[in-house]
């Protein structure tokens, strides 16, 4: 009776390999095949990678997810949900949209701004058994949607889709990590110890390491003025410590409306006024936080005006 034989995986790694793991009479149970490793270790194809709009190399979490069932298979990953919070939602009655000369156009609407946060947890199996899981966290928002109920969509998703990526990032270049790198396409990884063949060549030729694009990105804006700094403490009164975890958590956008609704709601319970320490042992108010964040956004908002008038 004649017996199938499993044919020889024909992708290989950069160089010789001999994947110690795989050895013997047959792949161990639960491990990744010579196959499987061989495609993590190749350079991500160019054409899955775009841009988004602040200019940074993405991948698009649809790509993610069609990549863990072809490595993996159906069936071999997970992701599970550990955090959904709602940061922030704002809405401006007759809102309009406003043009590059900065003319309003359109009929006004009720704009709504929704921001929230996710943290998700990404499990690879093989032959059902856990390889690992590892955890991602991201903030998603959707600024200005006419639908109180597609912003809160919009935002939700956005934070779910970033926070798998970003997750999916600890499995290496095929999912993104390169990118991290300024953006680069030429693989960061290029093999792992237990997986390559006791040579003399056992040594990884790296660029040089740079900054994560958004971590550069957030030092270049970082502010010189003490009161433009994001407050860390917490402060005296509970709903003053609450509406400065908001501060905090909304701190990179530059939508005016999330802070000056912040403002409001200061006012109203009394602790727009009340002082506090910050990070950095000064004394300061919520109102001094938001007039510098605000004060920042215009001026960049009239740097970019300027530049698209010109």
């Amino acid at each position: 009776m004649a017996t199938a034989t499993e044919a020889p995986a024909t992708i290989t790694a950069e160089g010789p390999t001999s994947h110690t793991q795989n050895q013997g009479a047959g792949r161990r149970i639960g491990a990744l095949s010579d196959l499987q490793i061989a495609w993590l270790l190749r350079p991500v194809d160019p054409d899955r990678v775009g841009q988004d709009g602040k200019g940074f190399s993405h991948m698009e979490a649809w790509d993610i997810r069609r990549h863990l069932i072809r490595i993996f298979g159906f069936g071999g990953h997970d992701t599970d949900l550990l955090e959904s919070s709602l940061i922030a939602e704002t809405s401006i009655p007759n809102y309009q949209k406003t043009g590059r000369d900065g003319k309003p156009y359109g009929k006004p609407y009720e704009a709504w701004t929704v921001i929230y946060r996710v943290a998700v947890r990404l499990s690879v199996k093989v032959d059902g058994i856990e390889l690992g899981h590892w955890h991602g966290i991201a903030t998603g928002d959707a600024p200005n949607q006419p639908s109180r109920a597609d912003a809160h969509d919009l935002a939700l998703k956005t934070a779910d889709s970033q926070a798998l990526k970003r997750a999916a990032t600890n499995l290496g270049d095929q999912f993104g990590l390169s990118l991290y790198n300024k953006g680069r396409l030429s693989p960061v990884v290029q093999s792992s110890l237990p997986y390559w063949k006791a040579t003399k060549e056992t040594e990884f030729r790296d660029d040089k390491v740079e900054p994560e694009p958004e971590v550069a990105a957030a030092r270049s804006q970082e502010p010189s003025e003490p009161e433009q700094s994001a407050p860390a403490l917490p402060a005296p009164s509970e709903h003053l410590a609450k509406l400065l975890r908001q501060v905090s958590d909304c701190w990179k956008s530059n939508n005016l409306l999330i802070f000056n609704q912040i403002g409001e709601d200061g006012a109203r319970n009394g602790v727009l006024d009340e002082e506090f320490t910050d990070k950095r042992g000064a004394v300061t108010t919520l109102r001094k936080v938001l007039d510098g964040r605000i004060a920042e956004i215009q001026g960049a908002q009239g740097d970019d005006a300027g530049r698209s008038a010109a």
